[in-house]
């Protein structure tokens, strides 16, 4: 499937403490239910309670077991059965309501619209690029702290995008598609407010788009610098070859065609970079800018 296809992940707050995060993102059914409203209800099933009686009732009817076996197996199996539902009713309680102390502390795909969606998706594959690439890792581009930024910058993008979508949900039963005459005047200054939101929303997006372009041009050149520097290794090996092979005035003008390469390839990969810190300035950039 095209990646570009998929729904945006799950978004939470990078405040969060780590531990909290990681009940949070590891539950995301939990999450959906309290974003329903829905509540756990205390009752409990006890179907279970004539399940099991039945079920040892055949046991002894069948095999022949001595009631006193059946009588110890089935309050074996109905106090685990006990056990375990009282277990998970707790620990779903306990992760419900958690989802509901903080349900503004993470943004479902569900709380956004189609187009919304498709843009939050756009910044997470980006941020993704830029903490998967190579230079990251090398840490060569360090002009901010990507791990700190970066999932920042997308929180903050997919909380305007939640609220947006909101204001579109609303606009869209508040204004009627068909307008009187005279009235498409009176409507308009809300429809372009939507639109200047959407429209910078998209903006900032571009920016951690174009951030992740140059890094991706840049891990392509410190690849290929990588692979020079393995060669300059072997720099006198290459050398003895040129010096055993060829005349003396050829032999100097490879050795300075070598050493020009290098040249250009280091400053290709220096230009890389800076240009990968540039894009990256963009991002701490007031987004009205």
């Amino acid at each position: 499937m095209d990646p570009r296809a998929l729904p945006p992940r799950l978004v939470i707050d990078p405040s969060l403490p780590p531990d909290l995060s990681v009940e949070l993102r590891s539950s995301p059914h939990v999450l959906r239910l309290a974003r329903s409203g829905w509540r756990m209800e205390s009752s409990r099933n006890l179907t279970w309670l004539f399940v099991v009686p039945g079920l040892l009732m055949l046991l002894w009817m069948t095999a022949g077991t001595a009631p006193a076996v059946v009588t110890a197996i089935g309050a074996a199996v109905i106090g685990l059965l006990r056990w375990l539902t009282s277990a998970y009713h707790r620990d779903t309680r306990r992760k419900l309501r958690l989802a509901y102390e903080h349900a503004d502390r993470y943004i479902l795909p569900e709380d956004l619209d189609y187009p919304c969606q498709v843009l939050l998706r756009r910044a997470q594959r980006a941020a993704e690029t830029i903490l998967g690439s190579r230079v990251h890792r090398a840490g060569l581009i360090d002009t901010i702290d990507n791990r700190v930024t970066l999932p920042e910058e997308v929180w903050q993008i997919a909380q305007r995008l939640r609220k947006l979508s909101a204001m579109h949900a609303e606009h869209s039963k508040i204004v009627p598609k068909e307008l009187p005459t005279g009235l498409q005047d009176a409507f308009k200054p809300y429809s372009t407010a939507l639109d200047a939101a959407w429209t910078s929303l998209s903006k900032r997006v571009r920016n951690l788009e174009q951030y992740a372009k140059q890094v991706v041009k840049a891990d392509k050149v410190f690849h290929a610098h990588q692979r020079l520097e393995a060669l300059a290794a072997r720099t006198p090996d290459y050398q003895a070859l040129i010096a055993d092979t060829v005349r003396d005035d050829l032999a100097r003008a490879h050795l300075r065609e070598l050493t020009e390469q290098a040249r250009q390839a280091r400053e290709l990969f220096e230009e890389s970079i800076h240009e990968a810190r540039r894009a990256a300035g963009e991002l701490l950039r007031p987004p009205h800018a």
